[in-house]
């Protein structure tokens, strides 16, 4: 119904059948708070410039917050919207006022000219809220809206974006614990091996904040007869759910590179940093949209699959106090007490590699999109909540953003 501006604090009004609303806008207390939390009261004023004298049924504002998440699906798979996408949505914010209404017993107010502030105050719930985010299959979006409710032309509005976050925490216990792997590849193909590959990595902690850098700890081993990239990467992966079906989006963040390794060669990353760009904080309690990080530290061996390890990353909004355990000191550990980096049993040696096994790096970018599409239903992430782990090679780092040597 009617018009609907959503472009600044106040905007001009579509005229009535007589032009008299000049002007409807809508303005926070604070227009400095960049964002919201549970529990946190939003305060401001609707705006109304007249020209002539105004008759109005009432002035109402709404408040809503939705999750949603859609995607274009097979046809004959079941439960679709309108559109033929699968799609589900979640409410987490409804508030309804009425800022002017007729006295008992009339049906109309009459407003005269000039300019006119109706104040607003609400409180956000106390439950937990879901952050603010705008993703490739689905959005969580808050709005403050305020409705002209006319009694002969059409209600005309004006709505305002209202940023929420969910605050996490990067020192509790769970967030401050470090995370290390540790992994061995066996390069070569049935009989003609050329001698293992390994790699450990480790990082201080799970959480961080946007801004931090992050310190990667390594030791890599060349035991094989070619020569071999280290690298490292923050992958965000989006997960949407629907009508029991999943779909993944995955994206790198920021990665760097280390120097290459000759064949019987070490290095070691004794903090090489990777800083972390302005991202959304992980979204971990959406039914329908998630939002998770991971740091992945890998190693281009020409000719065989890559050799990756995986460590899970929360990124948070309450930045490390620099209490805890960190002072335990990680660069001891890599300097006196190497044993988190025993090596694992060497593989069964492979099968020869295939196509995208065997080309350079650059080649293979080349030549496969980065999120390759479905083709078919068969195709289709059908999977249980979540369950979203995929083969790394069909998601090769773009090469415009890789990092400086070390």
């Amino acid at each position: 119904m009617g018009g609907e501006a959503t472009a600044g604090a106040a905007a001009p009004a579509e005229h009535g059948a007589e032009g008299r609303v000049k002007s409807l806008g809508l303005v926070f207390e604070d227009e400095q708070k960049s964002s919201y939390s549970s529990g946190e009261t939003v305060a401001g004023h609707v705006l109304l410039e007249t020209t002539e004298p105004l008759a109005l049924r009432a002035l109402r504002l709404e408040a809503q917050g939705r999750a949603r998440a859609s995607w274009s699906q097979c046809p004959g798979h079941h439960r679709l919207d309108a559109s033929g996408s699968l799609a589900a949505e979640v409410e987490y914010l409804n508030i309804r006022q009425s800022l002017r209404e007729p006295a008992a017993g009339e049906g109309i107010i009459l407003l005269q000219p000039g300019k006119h502030e109706f104040p607003f105050s609400f409180q956000l719930p106390s439950e937990p809220l879901v952050t603010s985010f705008t993703g490739k299959y689905g959005s969580i979006q808050y709005s403050v809206r305020a409705i002209l409710e006319r009694p002969v032309v059409p209600d005309q509005s004006i709505k305002r974006e209202l940023q929420v976050i969910s605050h996490i925490d990067v020192n509790t216990p769970a967030l401050l614990t470090p995370v290390l792997k540790s992994h061995e590849k066996m390069v070569g193909c049935w009989f003609f091996t050329s001698g293992p590959v390994s790699l450990s990595a480790k990082i201080e902690r799970k959480g961080y904040c946007n801004g931090e850098a992050i310190p990667i700890y390594a030791e890599i081993e060349n035991c094989s007869s070619r020569l071999i990239v280290p690298k490292a990467a923050i992958f965000q992966t989006q997960t949407y759910l629907a009508s029991g079906k999943t779909k993944t989006f995955r994206q790198m963040v920021a990665n760097v590179r280390g120097n290459h390794i000759a064949s019987g060669s070490t290095d070691t990353w004794n903090g090489k940093t990777l800083k972390i760009p302005p991202v959304i904080p992980s979204i971990l309690d959406c039914c329908i949209i998630r939002v998770d990080y991971s740091l992945a530290v890998y190693i281009h061996i020409p000719g065989a699959k890559k050799l990756m390890l995986e460590l899970p990353l929360v990124i948070g909004t309450i930045p490390y106090n620099g209490f805890g355990s960190r002072n335990s000191s990680v660069v001891s550990h890599f300097g006196v007490d190497m044993s988190w980096l025993t090596l694992t049993l060497p593989e069964h040696p492979e099968a020869p590699p295939n196509y995208a096994d065997v080309v350079s790096e650059e080649e293979f970018s080349r030549h496969i999109p980065p999120y390759p599409q479905p083709t078919d239903c068969q195709e289709e992430i059908c999977c249980p909540l979540f369950a979203y782990i995929q083969e790394f090679r069909f998601q090769p780092p773009p090469l415009y953003s890789e990092g400086q040597h070390i």
